[in-house]
């Protein structure tokens, strides 16, 4: 045998592929022409009309530029930037109706008259739309929640929805641990 072919080959060190670079969606927007730009606001008229509370077609469309600026919502590789765009402002569109609809089932403290103030009514929005995210696939924990909301009692949101004793604790031991792994606060008795 030639000496050749008994030398081991040398490894060639595997590399894993390159992220993408991040693409600049600032100079993608100065590079829009005029009939881009003019896309964009019949888009943001069009997903305005159906929004709540009076928001502006050109406060969408800002909400969207913004976002999609300061990388709150990533522009994928291969999506053209209007489509890219027109998908933020939907998102941002149904956000607020998620909202609008979130705010419209809270219950509303007693006592309280039309003085609320609209920053405590939309930070309690927002933490039970994280709470009814945290435990979407939990429907035990979900149940309890719901009980709770409406003012039950434990026996009552027990019999209400036939848990037994062991279910409904367990429950609350999740619930109480799931909140506090993620910084929310359990004030419920």
């Amino acid at each position: 045998m030639a000496k050749d072919s008994q030398q081991p080959k040398a490894l060639i060190p595997y590399a894993a592929p390159a992220a993408p670079p991040p693409r600049d969606i600032g100079s993608a927007l100065a590079a829009l022409s005029e009939d881009d730009l003019l896309r964009l606001r019949a888009i943001a008229r069009l997903r305005a009309r159906s929004l709540p509370g009076g928001t502006s077609w050109s406060d969408l469309l800002h909400e969207a530029v913004v976002r999609a600026l300061a990388g709150a919502r990533p522009w994928p590789p291969g999506v053209p930037l209007l489509a890219f765009l027109a998908g933020v402002m939907r998102s941002l569109v149904d956000e607020q109706w998620r909202r609008r609809r979130l705010l419209d089932t809270l219950p509303a403290p007693e006592g309280a008259g039309p003085v609320n103030d609209p920053e405590r009514v939309y930070a309690a929005a927002e933490a039970l739309a994280a709470i009814h995210r945290l435990f979407a696939t939990d429907m035990p924990a979900t149940r309890v929640i719901t009980g709770l909301l409406d003012g039950m009692t434990a026996d009552e949101i027990r019999r209400h929805y036939g848990l037994s004793v062991v279910e409904y604790d367990t429950a609350r031991r999740r619930i109480r641990r799931t909140l506090l792994r993620h910084g929310l606060t359990w004030s419920w008795p």
